[in-house]
């Protein structure tokens, strides 16, 4: 059992790692769990800034549900960094809600999102609690520049783009390669989901504030579609990203191609290892911690709708450092306040895209947003 308010669940990752930096920065204790504590403390201890002056403790745990149900016990707020969420996630959901605790992650699994939402939803809006997936950069800060845009009515359609500069962590890697293999990418056209065509390759994007095209995939559908599923302003959202280092974009769907290929028929648990040793060949080491003049973001959102158009651009930097924050200040809005929602909800429905605005704003992640609006 946590006497901890916060757990942080798989914290001796990369992003795990920055979660715990910024509870810290809001004075928030918490719990740094996963299943080695000595790879945790000598995390904590060599990675995270100012971490002796952090009041929290480091408790190992086995994953499955009960374990974890017992660990959560007596904390408000899971956040849980342990992915392939598809692969990992449920034991973590099924004991935050045995808990009574409020569930946040960083994923990017459309499928994981599309699970949450149609699994679990009901029964987190049932307990009055808060299911959260996807809190992070490549979501949520595109989803506050399509709010933005949403600000004005009658607008009902969200071209969503996504960009960053710097590559994927281990993590993030492996799920890139698995999600692939294992799950279609949807797109939202008039309330319905449709898949993205599978051999779609590279598509090049405009780009706000720069005269080249850059390279974009449809990055396994994102969390935009599954968020405005049931919002009755959208009816249709597509959203594509990718990095703005062109040879790494360009390698990308080469090495899933080769991947898939040389998976194919192999069984899931054969397949999973396989994929993983690809990843561990791909990425294998921790990325170096984000400089703000090379790892640059940039979210571009256009809404339309029969007479109205509006266009959001955010640009800002340290995608990973902007999920650490998000993480940290939506479970500090929790411990606070009853969120604007309860079961499956985005942070920007569920605590406020102005409010999550303010917080990237305030610690020098993002500019401010470039609005320009027609027919309102």
């Amino acid at each position: 059992m946590s006497s901890k308010p916060v757990v942080v669940y798989g914290a001796s990752g990369y992003t795990g790692r920055l979660v715990c930096e910024y509870l810290r920065e809001y004075g928030i204790p918490f719990t740094a769990a996963g299943r080695d504590a000595a790879k945790i403390q000598a995390s904590m201890d060599s990675n995270v800034a100012g971490i002796e002056t952090a009041d929290y403790e480091v408790v190992e745990v086995a994953h499955d549900v009960e374990s974890l149900t017992e660990l959560f016990r007596g904390s408000s707020v899971v956040c849980n960094m342990v992915g392939p969420f598809s692969k990992y996630g449920p034991e973590v959901v099924q004991a935050s809600l045995a808990a009574g605790t409020h569930y946040l992650d960083t994923t990017g699994e459309q499928d994981w999102l599309i699970t949450c939402d149609e699994t679990y939803g009901a029964d987190f809006a049932a307990a009055g609690l808060l299911l959260s997936p996807g809190v992070a950069h490549m979501y949520t800060t595109g989803e506050i520049a399509a709010e933005l845009c949403l600000e004005q009515p009658g607008l009902d359609t969200l071209d969503i783009a996504v960009f960053w500069g710097g590559s994927p962590t281990i993590a993030s890697t492996l799920t890139i390669l698995i999600n692939a293999a294992t799950s279609k990418a949807f797109h939202l056209q008039q309330n319905s989901y449709v898949e993205f065509e599978p051999s779609q390759g590279l598509m090049p994007l405009v780009v706000p504030g720069q005269h080249e095209l850059a390279q974009s995939l449809p990055w396994g559908g994102t969390s935009h579609p599954v968020w405005y599923k049931r919002d009755p302003r959208v009816a249709t959202c597509k959203a594509q990203g990718g990095v703005f280092n062109p040879a790494l974009m360009t390698g990308v769907p080469q090495i899933v191609a080769q991947a898939l290929e040389a998976t194919k028929d192999m069984s899931p648990a054969d397949r999973d290892a396989a994929l993983t040793e690809v990843a561990a060949q791909v990425m294998n080491v921790m990325p170096p911690r984000e400089n703000p003049r090379l790892n640059k973001s940039l979210d571009s959102v256009h809404a339309s709708g029969p007479l109205g158009r509006a266009h959001c651009v955010i640009h800002g930097n340290q995608n990973y450092k902007q999920t650490g924050l998000l993480q940290a200040f939506v479970a500090s809005s929790l411990l606070q306040q009853a969120p604007k929602r309860v079961g499956f909800a985005s942070a920007s429905k569920a605590i406020g895209h102005r409010e999550l605005l303010g917080q990237l704003r305030a610690f020098g992640l993002v500019a401010e947003p470039v609005i320009t609006r027609q027919g309102h």
